[in-house]
């Protein structure tokens, strides 16, 4: 197979999965809270649900991905994911969509997730982690401008005309079809996996023991600080979803607009996250990520006080876009430190699901507290809370920035004391 067509695949796969209980809260929020009846705190509460399956299943998740196919682990997460979106466009209560949820927290990464960017990295080789990981981040965020673009379309396309006279019905009717396009587009990913991601050469049964390998992961200090580098640009990535709010409560359009606002805001991220490879690649990722959390820190810090007035109006939105720009380039990049870091190829997926187990507590613990300050102080000042939150996130990953440039400092013998030189390999005995 073409590394080409592998690799469209990959990206395909990898934002489709994430469609259905993170682009309708996205790019929908407004829509999506007036159909179910939700608030901002319990729309929160619902991702503290997937958050919590998430993190249970990220770890030894990533280490199945050290042991079994890729095509298996794939195709099995989104068919399963698809079905759960059958039962969203049901609109359940808060109580079964928090079932649902938490659901979603096991059928997008159990199987999914280690085996996504395991993949990833053999694709990429020795010399083009960066590119290969900014490829996939860029690709994913074409696929979700693209697909969301098109269902926004389908919505606005059964709405009335002027949004704010629709009736209940009408707006529950196109949310409906919104949340079975997402569906019927992950069910889709899901056959493309099958068919075009081949089945590896090697036998399964001579793979590393999956125990062993995240037992040598849990050790490494090198592997908590990466992990601590996604927890805060992760942070960073989970402030987008409150963007469509914010155009609506703040900036004053309507729930059709928002939702086309937050969608051309998403066609930033092919181009940051390819800009953070090619830089990355050719300088040094976690020095690069340094950089991009203080232009976040100074895109959050006005947004955390400007008023929507003038020539403020006009910060804003320049602001809001250089965080668009920012975040998506840190996501295109945080992953090639497992190269940069000298992680063992042996241990891809155990390393994988150390530090995305860590790394995605935002999952747990971000919405819950962002939907608290928004109805802490409804309007404007909830949001300039929001963005001053964020502002202080930004900082504290400058600082976990320095400490992991500090490790890496120390040589691969401390990284990894049972490394051989040259790429780092980990004899494990199964």
């Amino acid at each position: 197979m073409s590394r080409v067509v592998l690799i469209v695949t990959l990206v395909i796969a990898g934002e489709m999965i994430f469609g259905l209980p993170f682009h309708t809260a996205r790019f929908f929020r407004p829509t999506l809270l007036d159909v179910f009846g939700f608030t901002n705190t319990q729309l929160g509460d619902l991702f503290a649900v997937y958050g919590t399956t998430a993190m249970l299943a990220y770890f030894p998740g990533g280490a199945l991905a050290d042991r079994f196919s890729a095509r298996f682990l794939l195709t099995a997460s989104l068919v399963a994911t698809a079905i759960g979106g059958l039962y969203m466009a049901t609109i359940p209560g808060a109580m079964p969509m928090a079932a649902l949820y938490g659901y979603w927290g096991i059928t997008t990464i159990f199987l999914f997730w280690g085996a996504l960017i395991r993949a990833t990295r053999d694709w990429g080789g020795t010399n083009a982690q960066g590119m290969a990981f900014g490829t996939l981040e860029a690709g994913r965020g074409l696929v979700a401008a693209g697909v969301a673009s098109i269902c926004v379309w389908i919505f606005a396309g059964l709405m009335p005309d002027v949004a704010s006279i629709a009736s209940d019905q009408e707006r529950r009717a196109a949310f409906q079809t919104v949340i079975l396009s997402y569906s019927l587009v992950t069910l889709a990913a899901g056959a493309l996996t099958w068919v075009l991601v081949p089945v590896p050469e090697y036998n399964t049964k001579r793979r590393p023991n999956p125990l062993t390998g995240m037992a040598i992961v849990f050790r490494r200090p090198i592997v908590w600080a990466q992990a601590a580098v996604i927890v805060c640009a992760y942070c960073c990535y989970k402030g987008l979803d409150n963007y469509a709010l914010y155009a609506v409560q703040v900036l004053g359009m309507n729930e059709i607009d928002a939702a086309r606002f937050a969608t051309w805001g998403a066609y930033l991220r092919p181009i940051a996250a390819i800009t953070a490879g090619l830089v990355a690649d050719r300088f040094d990722a976690a020095k690069t990520i340094g950089i991009l959390f203080f232009v976040l820190l100074l895109s959050y810090a006005p947004l955390s006080f400007l008023a929507v007035d003038g020539f403020e109006l006009t910060m804003i939105y320049v602001n809001i876009f250089v965080s668009f720009f920012a975040v998506f380039a840190l996501r295109g990049i945080y992953f090639a430190l497992l190269e940069e870091n000298k992680t063992p190829v042996n241990v891809t997926g155990a390393a994988v699901g150390m530090v995305s187990l860590v790394g995605y507590t935002p999952e747990i613990f971000f919405a819950p507290i962002a939907g608290r300050i928004l109805d802490a102080t409804p309007g404007i000042g909830g949001h300039q809370n929001y963005f001053l939150f964020l502002a202080i996130i930004a900082a504290a990953g400058m600082l976990v920035v320095g400490w992991l440039l500090w490790l890496q400092s120390r040589g691969l013998d401390t990284l990894w004391p049972s490394s051989h030189s040259g790429r780092a390999s980990i004899e494990i005995n199964t």
